[in-house]
């Protein structure tokens, strides 16, 4: 098992990749708390623990710093540390366009959850990971964080610039303590969050699949499959990495 003894953090843990990963997580040896802003997450606690894997469950809101250090608290009473942080929940409002129609109130709420919940998280779980002798954080970003785009979603794509810019502090300042933090940036996902804003409309849908070379949107195992790689003792020497996987989007010129 490939993250036996392994304990786990994985937010947004309710849904699409955040799914994904608990229930894979679990199945390679990890302890997992999955938390997420609803009780979605307590679903995958159920069938982590049906399948015999341990897992826990934490409601919480990435966007509250009393929130984050909750949760990191609820890994170390229930599994004795944190090893491996996975920065997996975020947002897209359906609002969020360009810098000339974007609504303040829509950029506060993209960045206090894309980005100050990936700080937030960060600053309770390091400390914790160091104890363990070392570990992993991983951020998920995105592909829009590397490349502009015709249909702006600008707050989305500032945080997630910041994020990968995040990545690369953190993985300076605690690399020497045995902390790789790492991003990924993946093209468009067939996620309930992509569902609700793009796959209903027949026409964006064509004019996104048009971009990628490999003729289809991503699965949430695709993800998963690197985030699983990045969590693991193989990747111990990757560290400050954004790595995309986007089916060749953007390597995409016309």
């Amino acid at each position: 098992m490939r993250l036996k003894d392994k304990v786990v953090v994985i937010t947004g843990a309710g849904r699409g990749m955040g799914r994904e990963a608990a229930v894979r997580f679990a199945a390679e040896g990890a302890s997992v708390i999955a938390a997420d802003v609803d009780d979605k997450a307590a679903g995958v606690v159920d069938e982590i623990r049906a399948r015999g894997g341990k897992a826990e469950f934490v409601c919480m809101n990435v966007a509250r710093e009393r929130d984050c250090e909750r949760l990191i608290g609820a890994a170390v009473a229930a599994f004795g540390g944190v090893d491996v942080l996975y920065n997996n929940a975020g947002i897209f409002p359906e609002a969020d366009h360009s810098v000339v129609d974007t609504g303040e109130e829509v950029w506060d709420r993209v960045f206090s959850v894309n980005v100050k919940g990936v700080a937030f998280c960060a600053k309770y779980a390091v400390p914790r990971i160091i104890e363990r002798g070392g570990g992993a954080v991983i951020n998920v970003a995105s592909f829009v964080a590397l490349v502009g785009c015709s249909v702006p979603q600008d707050a989305y794509t500032a945080s997630k610039g910041a994020v990968v810019a995040l990545t690369k502090s953190m993985a300076v300042q605690f690399g020497p303590r045995g902390v790789r933090t790492n991003a990924i940036c993946p093209g468009p996902i067939e996620t309930p969050l992509l569902a609700e804003w793009l796959l209903k409309e027949p026409g964006e849908k064509a004019k996104r699949l048009n971009r990628i070379p490999m003729g289809r949107f991503g699965r949430t195992d695709d993800i998963v499959n690197l985030a699983l790689f990045l969590a693991s003792d193989e990747a111990t020497w990757v560290n400050g990495a954004a790595l995309v996987v986007d089916g060749g989007i953007t390597s995409n010129y016309f």
